[in-house]
């Protein structure tokens, strides 16, 4: 048995020590196996379970869902601190003078009258740092680990940035028609489907933009509006005494068609 003080609040130094003591001897077999690699992903289902808590406006919840990121950090600290690499406080010291580098208009000299030129300092001071040579570099940056719907929206913002835009939303839009047509071409000829595909959907991010509309956001609403209706029209049915899988589509439409204007009445 490992001892741990209880305590009626506990701090960051306190999950620090935890941590170290259930990947130690003596302590969790599990956690003393894990890597950098095979805990990657619960740092990205973490993170989104703290948005989930945001969007749902769950203050409760937030705390619990931050502390989960903050355990996610403070384990992998603790992954690289057992081998000698860096630990949390490296962490923070890089942290902390990465924040004192990238604002001068609050550290030094520079000024900023607004948050876009805030910004841009920002963006001025870590294209120095990475050394970046062209807008291609800085593209090349982006995380391809982001969903695609938003590393294609800062793709298209650093382009954008370079002056290669369209200068309001209707060529944007119209793009986005040509590439619907050139869709329908690849689907006739079986040919190119995919990338006509993901050239539309690039595409409708790059509308998104102009409307300073997040993508991923607006993606995930439609798709949970779809579910919610589908569910709506499940219940019709079975209140009709009859499955889904035994109507014919026309029928499922008129029920979906149905959900929808009841939607618009509330």
């Amino acid at each position: 048995m490992v001892d741990f003080e209880n305590k009626l609040k506990y701090d960051v130094s306190d999950l620090r020590k935890l941590i170290s003591l259930l990947r130690g001897p003596g302590g969790c077999p599990w956690d003393a196996e894990q890597t950098h690699e095979s805990i990657r992903r619960n740092l990205l289902e973490e993170a989104y379970e703290a948005v989930e808590a945001i969007d749902n406006g769950n203050e409760e919840h937030l705390v619990e869902e931050l502390g989960d990121v903050l355990l996610q950090v403070v384990f992998h600290a603790d992954i690289a601190q057992s081998s000698g690499r860096f630990d949390l406080d490296d962490i923070a010291d890089s942290t902390c003078r990465k924040l004192l580098r990238r604002h001068p208009h609050v550290f030094g000299s520079a000024r900023a009258e607004s948050g876009s030129e805030s910004l841009a300092f920002w963006e001025d001071v870590k294209r120095e740092e990475k050394q970046y040579d062209s807008v291609s570099d800085e593209m090349r940056s982006v995380a391809s680990s982001l969903p695609e719907l938003w590393r294609a929206e800062k793709i298209q913002k650093k382009a954008s940035k370079a002056g290669f835009d369209w200068p309001d939303y209707s060529g944007a839009f119209g793009a986005l028609r040509s590439e619907v047509q050139e869709l329908e071409n690849a689907i006739e000829s079986d040919c190119g489907i995919e990338e006509e595909l993901g050239d539309l959907l690039f595409s409708a991010v790059n509308v998104a933009r102009f409307f300073n509309v997040d993508p991923e956001r607006a993606l995930e609403r439609s798709s949970e509006k779809f579910a919610v209706r589908f569910s709506k029209i499940e219940k019709m049915a079975l209140k009709q005494g009859r499955n889904l899988k035994d109507m014919r589509l026309d029928e499922m439409e008129e029920l979906y068609q149905q959900a929808k204007l009841e939607e618009q009445l509330i």
